[in-house]
């Protein structure tokens, strides 16, 4: 199957679209892929509809802004959809949308996502299949990290036995264990890129720290360090999720930039240093992707504490594009009624399928 996939992450920066040729199993190709940036207008939507959303926290009616974002997702998606779709010669068989994260409280089983599937089945004239976060956590499971299938899919096409990993440097990070024998066990490890590029807006010094040079020049506060990783979320294994703003920044005001992007630069690492430690063996490769894999302070904090760090570029794969690419495979899996979570991924009872597809012009099905 064509497949196209879809991700807009938590850092607010645009619309990944990816396709891949793959039956849910294996990847047989890569097609085109972009990212579209969100114009200032639907990122400053976006943004107050998340500050509404932490305000707001599953209690009472939802606040009116989530409907604005939900338009301006949809709005960029099929924009998105639309520039990936004219490099192709004949229309995706199925999409894969995850939609837009405002809030997650796995522990409550909320999570919230907007965009509507079907204004997006409508404008591009193709199935699309969601809600595969929302199955898992009805199921019992933390709705996160959902891409470890792909990413073991991946390290079959590229010939990395396990015991290796993957980690995924976005707003928010995850990792994927992929043992010897083919078991996974998944995981968000802590914060990604998105307390760094928080302190970095709140300077007016861009939208992130480019290159890791602000970092680069700043120290690293290890007592403000020790308290972060004194969080609850470090303490013991098994699978575990987060929402990228469950970190405090209020002690960022009395450092300058260049110390707090220090500092949360080694916490990035840090904690998946810590995570690390209850993994069943050792990887003996990470292939780091997402924005992260580009800021060369962060990956080398990693090497220091990982060991053999390679970006997903340095392999051969598509470092920007694998959350985009994971959502299009977890579509054909979906269709196929293949699981799409596991209990060492999401910590789901059994193996999940899940899904529900929308079609053109028509109301949506449950896959079975």
């Amino acid at each position: 199957m064509l497949v196209m996939g879809y991700m807009s992450g938590t850092s607010l920066d645009g619309v990944d679209v990816a396709v891949v040729e793959t039956d849910g199993e294996r990847i047989e190709d890569f097609g085109p892929s972009a990212m579209i940036a969100f114009s200032a207008a639907e990122r400053a939507a976006l943004e107050k509809a998340t500050r509404d959303a932490l305000a707001w926290d599953g209690l009472g009616d939802k606040p009116l802004s989530f409907g604005l974002a939900a338009e301006v997702i949809e709005a960029a998606h099929l924009r998105a959809g639309r520039h990936v779709i004219e490099q192709l010669v004949r229309l995706p068989d199925l999409v894969g949308f995850h939609g837009q994260t405002l809030l997650h409280r796995p522990e409550r089983k909320l999570s919230v996502q907007v965009g509507d599937p079907q204004a997006i089945a409508d404008g591009l004239g193709v199935s699309v299949v969601a809600q595969m976060r929302q199955d898992d956590l009805l199921a019992g499971g933390q709705g996160a990290p959902l891409v470890p299938a792909y990413h073991a899919a991946l390290a079959e096409r590229i010939g990395l036995g396990g015991p290796m990993a993957f980690l995924n440097l976005g707003g928010v990070a995850n990792l994927t264990w992929i043992g010897a024998d083919g078991t996974l066990m998944a995981c968000d490890t802590g914060p990604g890129n998105g307390l760094i590029d928080q302190v970095v807006q709140a300077h007016g010094a861009g939208r992130y720290d480019d290159g890791g040079r602000i970092a680069a020049a700043g120290t690293v506060d290890r007592t403000v360090l020790a308290d972060l990783l004194s969080h609850p979320h470090f303490r013991g294994e098994g699978p575990k999720s987060l929402d990228r703003y469950d970190f405090p920044l209020e002690w960022a005001e009395a450092c300058s930039l260049e110390d707090a992007a220090a500092t949360l630069t080694a916490f990035t690492a840090e904690a998946v240093a810590v995570t690390a430690r209850f993994l069943p063996q050792a990887p003996k490769v990470w292939v780091i992707c997402g924005g992260g894999s580009h800021n060369p302070t962060l990956m080398t904090a990693l090497r220091e504490r990982l060991g053999d760090c390679r970006t997903a570029d340095e392999v051969g794969l598509r470092s920007d594009f694998v959350e985009a690419e994971a959502m299009a495979f977890l579509a054909a899996r979906s269709l196929r009624g293949l699981p799409l979570t596991f209990p060492g991924t999401t910590g789901v009872s059994r193996p999940l399928t899940g899904g529900t597809i929308w079609r053109p012009e028509t109301a949506c099905a449950e896959l079975v």
